[in-house]
């Protein structure tokens, strides 16, 4: 875009998505230039690690998703592309969630590919619903639902539709049956519905954020997700002002917008010296990538706005939360 050599990921690498191709974990991490100062104020592009192990990656030198001469400049120009989330379809076609920012307006949006590297973008995910009615809407962080098949996290559907969490600040759903236009769930007055809110006294007092893709399970729907920390009477005094933690949500299996549980504190917090520094020293673990190999659940996660880390779930050999402060 600037016609000149850019050094993409001199600043920071964070907020990873996950998947498995071809027997290695692939993380696609959000990077940004030194092209300003300040969170927001870089260009982010999107770049891909391959592993074998789940902890020791080999980047590629190039980003597989940025900002172009193409349709979507005005969206994506000179922000970039942003906080991806990765999923799959049983026939191999990834499918990324990802935010476009302009500096203007933050909008969720969508690009597929067949091989994590070449990626056709389809624009903001809203902007054929409803008339257009939410294409101008501030909308981030899209978690679209999966099942464990034969070992495999791929997408799955509820009565026949794919369905996706959304949302920065308050969570909310949608639906699609191409994957690429999603129509967000809304009421009698096609007014958007909040599935799961803020709330007064806990971690996620001043912001709720979709994480990773959510997961079908025995028991219902995973959603893990973001909760931030309030900065006034409403925060949780055992947790930093602004810090983000990570929650869980279990919501019904049939009708995915009730909620059946909650945890109240958060089984992931930051604790480590490189989750507390950084771009946001308020302490950050922002989870985006979940995926499952070798029978484990890994879980990626962006450090402080500045670094990549994982954490691994093995359902054999169970370990406790992150402790209460």
């Amino acid at each position: 875009m600037r016609k000149a050599t850019v050094a993409w990921e001199a600043n920071d690498t964070f907020n990873p998505a996950a998947t498995v191709r071809n027997g290695k974990i692939c993380v696609l991490y959000r990077s940004e230039d030194r092209s300003g100062v300040g969170i927001g104020e870089r260009t982010s592009r999107i770049g891909i690690a391959e592993s074998t192990d789940g902890i020791h990656f080999k980047r590629s030198g190039k980003p597989v998703l940025f900002p172009a001469e193409d349709a979507q400049k005005e969206n994506e120009w000179p922000g970039g592309c942003e906080d991806p989330r990765v999923t799959v379809t049983k026939d191999g076609t990834y499918v990324m969630m990802y935010t476009q920012w302009n500096r203007k307006i933050a909008r969720l949006a969508v690009a597929t590919s067949k091989d994590l590297t070449h990626w056709l973008k389809s624009g903001p995910a809203f902007q054929r619903a409803f008339g257009g009615k939410f294409a101008g809407t501030w909308s981030k962080s899209g978690s679209v639902l999966t099942e464990l098949d034969h070992g495999h996290l791929v997408m799955a559907k509820v009565h026949g539709h794919y369905w996706m969490y959304w949302g920065e600040g308050t969570i909310y759903g949608a639906t699609s049956d191409n994957l690429t236009d999603w129509t967000p769930f809304v009421d009698d007055r096609r007014e958007l519905v909040p599935i799961v809110k803020t709330r007064k006294g806990y971690f996620d007092s001043d912001l709720a954020e979709c994480g990773p893709p959510a997961v079908k399970t025995d028991r219902g729907i995973l959603l893990l997700y973001n909760g931030k920390n309030a900065s006034n009477d409403s925060r949780d005094p055992r947790y930093p002002s602004a810090a983000y933690c990570a929650g869980q949500v279990l919501f019904d299996a049939e009708r995915p917008e009730v909620i059946k549980e909650r945890l109240d504190t958060p089984f992931l917090r930051p604790m480590a010296p490189f989750e507390k520094s950084g771009q946001y020293r308020s302490g950050t673990v922002f989870i985006e990538g979940l995926t499952y190999f070798h029978a484990k659940w890994w879980l990626y996660y962006g450090c402080a706005d500045s670094r990549v880390a994982v954490a691994e779930f093995d359902p054999r050999k169970p370990t406790p939360p992150d402790p209460m402060p």
